[in-house]
């Protein structure tokens, strides 16, 4: 969460803040603000409240000029959103200036000994605690006071620093929330992410915990905490910003939606040759297969709806205990690890805080990690043992959607793989036939869209909704109730549907709106029995569901293509994402933006 901006160069760099904000506002909209260095070597800073629209209405008035300077944009942590808590934070002098992504875990404790040597807070925020910090042991080498700093601060950061002194330079530090950079002849870039850097530099810097950046103009020196002078070589980024625009949508959302028949074309390239399938991203995994003697998968959100999608068919594959936790409880669960576990990781952006907290329990603890992100050399990628990348390439929407849908085919393509390296088996011909025609069955799905705005409509007359589902046809109903919570902001539940009358079923009233997920051939005739249930209470059942099958009563039904159970998941995800999307839209919501959210999650 919060995006960070800076630059330092020969050109007015609120021209680059601003572009890196607005490419890094899916991390953060609750406020925004910059900090220049003038011409008289003196700070400006200029925040405010809301969206970064505000912020520029704000610059257009005051006309800012300046050759370096930093930028954020805020998800509120501590602090309401408010101009006083955006960022950046200035000491009393105005000599100092930063801006933090990330938590301060034992701010309250630092801000009361800042109080009593007397400082003063204008924010609420645990941010500002770190600017006193700078100020208070300040000797006027800004890179040994950092060092002096940093050993005091636990939590995560990234901070970008700028000192009035040192007017040729800036200083970056990081523990845990990311941060990359670039330089070239002209200027030197910092952002939260690669997205605000690309249309400057493909040649990217990433920074390891506890090391300091010294940013000059055109000139990036890396250190470690006894100021030891760090060698870093760049990493070059194959894709552009070109994905980063709408183009000829009215949302991101909707454009990526659309984009999932080719991001899952691109995941499955090259994987499937006949009957055997290849990832020669995993090195030596397949000599380790045989010595596994558990799994577990961990991620957050939508990416922990993707792992609960494939355990029930990655257990049967290996034959061993696999299962799904959240990341946010696996660390604090002391779950049972040891060299003959397999921890599976994933994280669209590959900066998800809980999720890398995790990971690094998992690799104290001897397990073999391996990581599913769609981000090239993200954190949770540096950390694993091994790495494999969805194609989903840039996702924007702060819900995700192709990014979920490629998530859940590289899982089945990761179990299958690791099948078939165990027991030496091929794979079943008609799943990776299927699984290679479901780019092609996802068009034909996604042409229904006016079909499954017909349902939103029935769905935003009420304040609640209820999923229904069993077997894998549950996670995807857990992931239609998250979808529709989160952009249209309607209550949703998600219940198995078989245990619905033990209790659940006391909520459904007459036309309570019912998504019901009927798509696993072997428990099929069980489901339409407890949906039948929900229609006897008075529910109005929108049924997803294969033909010939049909329950009399539904409000409607829809027919998805008919293909292999494992690959139901992915096919069913279309319905799902299309009824939140439509919701939020007749409501009149920003679908990209919605309220009190942040793409990426990098605090925990």
């Amino acid at each position: 969460m919060c995006g960070i901006s800076a630059y330092i160069g020969n050109n007015n760099a609120v021209d680059f803040l601003i572009q890196g904000l607005s490419k890094l506002e899916y991390r953060g909209y609750d406020s925004a603000g910059i900090t220049i260095l003038n011409h008289e070597n003196q700070f400006v800073t200029t925040k405010k409240q809301g969206k970064l629209v505000n912020l520029m209405e704000a610059l257009k008035e005051s006309k800012q000029v300046g050759y370096m300077g930093i930028g954020h944009t805020r998800w509120a942590t501590h602090g309401v959103p408010c101009d006083e808590n955006s960022h950046p934070h200035c000491n009393k002098n105005n000599t100092i200036s930063l801006v933090h992504n990330g938590i301060i875990e034992n701010y309250s404790i630092l801000k009361e000994e800042l109080i009593k040597d007397g400082y003063e807070f204008l924010s609420m925020t645990d941010s500002e605690v770190i600017v006193h910090l700078l100020d208070k042991y300040d000797n006027g080498n800004m890179l040994e006071t950092i060092n002096h700093v940093i050993p005091k601060l636990e939590g995560s950061y990234a901070l970008c620093i700028m000192v009035a002194s040192d007017k040729d330079c800036m200083y970056v530090v990081k523990k845990d929330s990311p941060i990359v950079l670039a330089c070239d002849a002209n200027a030197s870039y910092v952002a939260s992410d690669i997205p605000a850097i690309l249309d400057y530099s493909k040649n990217v810097y990433f920074m390891d915990d506890y090391q300091i950046a010294r940013v000059e103009k055109g000139k990036i020196t890396f250190y470690d905490l006894e100021q030891n002078i760090i060698i870093k070589e760049p990493t070059f980024i194959a894709y552009d910003n070109q994905t980063a625009q709408m183009d000829g949508y009215e949302s991101f959302m909707l454009k990526e939606i659309y984009e999932q028949p080719f991001a899952l074309q691109e995941t499955l390239r090259g994987r499937i040759v006949e009957n055997k399938i290849f990832f020669k991203e995993l090195k030596d995994l397949d000599k380790k297969v045989k010595e596994f003697q558990r799994v577990y998968i961990v991620g957050c959100g939508t990416a922990y709806h993707a792992g609960l999608s494939i355990v029930d068919i990655m257990e049967k594959d290996l034959q061993i205990p696999v299962s799904c936790t959240v990341a946010s409880e696996f660390r604090y669960n002391d779950p049972i690890i040891n060299q003959h576990t397999l921890a599976i990781f994933i994280s669209q952006s590959g900066e998800t805080a809980d999720t890398l907290a995790a990971l690094k329990l998992a690799k104290s603890k001897g397990a073999t990690t391996l990581s599913i992100v769609n981000v090239l050399s993200s954190s949770i990628a540096r950390t694993s043992d091994y790495t494999t990348y969805t194609c989903a390439n840039l996702e924007i929407a702060v819900a995700s959607t192709k990014a979920y849908t490629t998530q859940i085919a590289t899982l089945l393509l990761l179990s299958k793989y690791m099948y078939q390296e165990k027991t030496n088996q091929l794979i079943d011909n008609q799943l990776l036939t299927e699984l290679q025609e479901i780019p092609t069955i996802l068009k034909t799905v996604i042409k229904d869209s006016d079909i499954f705005k017909n349902y939103a409509k029935k769905v935003i007359q009420y304040h609640y909704a209820f999923f229904l589902g069993r077997g894998l046809d549950f996670p995807t109903a857990m992931e239609g109730a998250l979808k529709l919570k989160e952009i249209s902001y309607i209550h949703a539940s998600s219940y198995i549907a078989g245990e619905l009358k033990h209790g659940s079923i006391a909520l459904i009233e007459k036309t309570s709106p019912v998504i019901a997920l009927a798509l696993q051939p072997n428990i099929i005739k069980k489901t339409i029995s407890n949906i039948q249930e929900t229609i006897a209470r008075g529910g109005d059942v929108i049924l997803i569901t294969t033909k010939p099958n049909k329950v009399e009563g539904t409000y409607a039904t829809y027919y998805l293509p008919e293909v292999h159970p494992s690959l139901m998941p992915i096919v069913a995800a279309i319905p799902m994402q299309f009824i939140a999307y439509h919701a939020s839209k007749l409501k009149g919501y920003d679908v990209d933006k919605p309220r009190n959210l942040a793409k990426s999650v990098t605090v925990e």
